[in-house]
């Protein structure tokens, strides 16, 4: 949810400026001490259609600035540093592989969005107390480059397993688990299909088989990966990837000319659902627009414009997303899960082993 996460940069990559690139630096002068401007603090990969935007911006009163803050877990980490003086009055991006640590450091202060009623029950994963709003969600998966794997008449791995097998060597790359959510996601599909006393002598073969790790999901998908336009551009050899389920649509949608196929496939039995967050910041000094900026992401004009801008899908019961955006893609049926208890025990215990394992 990744998110998949999370992906503006990959429709950047591909050479068409979207109208919601606008909207990803300052949308308006001033900050949070401005009473009609809301701050909100996200990743890199925040993007919204700038008629969207601005129907808010008419009907709220309110002003939206927008602050990136690198990958996902970059942008969490520094608002744990700034808790109770934040940079901004919402917070976009923190999702379940890092939300016990959100929650358990107080970065949020509770509000209930209007409209949650409509948001699927599975995805409330902070149900009563209401500290996070559940705003996206969709499957960190391993992509592939079609015409690699034709080219070499290799069958592309289908699972968890196959990345391990010799075939597939010196072909994965992957995101840092300690700085990345879509790398964190991975490590976590792996301890949910392997469990607690296997999954690292998987990723102990995944190091033998020649897996590169990179700092985040730009770099791993846009510079390393041989199927992305921006790959293609950066001369990268590695056609395998860690990314998000949604990629294809990304990829096919925004080429010139249109293809009646992706070139990115998606290795669906490597998948880890992912679901996005967005909170009110404790300390917010703009907290009334913050709170409208919450309703505001999960109405159904934004949730119905997620798809197409950060390639993700929506949460509520009463949003669809577009035809182009369905296309081309890739429906996860069974993706690997864990309960945000089960992360929030292991997660930083996991990520210490992993590396001492992957980066020495």
């Amino acid at each position: 949810m990744s998110t998949i996460s999370k992906k503006t940069c990959l429709a950047m990559a591909v050479g068409v400026g979207l109208v919601a690139l606008a909207a990803c630096g300052s949308s308006g002068d001033g900050g949070s001490g401005d009473s009609r401007t809301v701050t909100l603090v996200s990743h890199d990969s925040w993007a919204v259609s700038k008629n969207v935007l601005k129907d808010f911006e008419k009907e709220s009163g309110y002003k939206v600035k927008v602050l990136e803050d690198g990958d996902a877990g970059q942008a969490v980490n520094k608002a744990i540093l700034s808790k109770g003086n934040p940079q901004g009055d919402v917070f976009f991006g923190v999702d379940n592989t890092l939300l016990s640590r959100a929650l358990d450091n107080d970065v949020f202060a509770s509000y209930e969005a209007k409209g949650l009623d409509k948001v699927k029950k599975a995805y409330q994963l902070d149900a009563g107390k209401h500290r996070v709003t559940p705003v996206d969600t969709g499957d960190i998966c391993v992509n592939y480059d079609k015409k690699y794997f034709e080219q070499h008449k290799l069958t592309p791995p289908s699972s968890f397993a196959d990345l391990a097998e010799p075939a597939y060597r010196n072909l994965l790359v992957t995101e840092n688990a300690a700085t990345s959510s879509p790398g964190l996601g991975f490590v976590l599909g792996s301890a949910a299909r392997y469990g607690d006393d296997g999954w690292q002598g998987y990723w102990k073969k995944l190091v033998a088989n020649g897996v590169k790790v990179v700092d985040g999901w730009d770099q791993a998908y846009n510079e390393e990966f041989s199927g992305s336009a921006g790959g293609k551009k950066a001369g990268g050899d590695r056609p395998l990837v860690v990314s998000y389920a949604s990629s294809p649509p990304a990829e096919a949608i925004y080429a010139d000319p249109q293809p009646k196929t992706s070139p990115v496939g998606v290795a669906t039995g490597t998948c880890f659902r992912q679901v996005e967050f967005a909170g009110l910041l404790d300390g917010a000094k703009n907290e009334k627009g913050g709170q409208a900026l919450l309703d505001f992401l999960i109405s159904k004009e934004f949730q119905q414009d997620m798809p197409l801008n950060m390639f993700v899908d929506p949460v509520t019961e009463d949003a669809t997303a577009p035809a182009d955006y369905t296309k081309y893609a890739v429906r996860v049926d069974d993706p690997e899960t864990l309960s945000p208890r089960k992360i929030a025990d292991n997660r930083d215990s996991w990520v210490k082993s992993w590396t001492s394992l992957v980066r020495k």
